[in-house]
């Protein structure tokens, strides 16, 4: 079995940080690309960050200069570091990550459950 569980959400002021980190663990061989999403309540979710097996790295307009992806290939871990928070950037935050499971010839997709964060004017 495999879990993937996001740690790191709360309730921030407007112009502070917050780090997100999210672990993946079980009969993992391998873990390929990693990403977080993000998602408000009846909107769509959206892409803020991924980080590849390379260290290629792509972010939302919205979070270029604020976001920092970064990941951990021994603790099989990814990093959002979330610097100037703003209201707007109050959503779930949801981690996705691609990994290639003990006795399988292919990557398989898991997320995570989400983890809130709230940011304060």
């Amino acid at each position: 079995q495999v879990q993937v569980k996001e740690s790191g959400g709360g309730l921030v002021q407007a112009g502070r940080s917050l780090r997100l980190s999210c672990a993946a663990s079980g009969n993992i061989v391998s873990v390929s690309n990693m990403a977080w999403h993000r998602q408000a309540p009846g909107k769509q979710r959206e892409l803020v960050a991924r980080i590849t097996t390379g260290g290629g790295t792509y972010y939302h307009d919205s979070v270029k200069g604020r976001f920092t992806i970064s990941r951990d290939f021994a603790k099989k871990t990814v990093h959002l570091q979330m610097n100037s928070l703003k209201p707007e950037d109050t959503r779930v935050y949801y981690c996705d990550v691609f990994l290639l499971q003990t006795a399988s010839d292919y990557l398989t997709n898991y997320w995570g459950q989400g983890t809130q964060v709230t940011v304060s004017s």
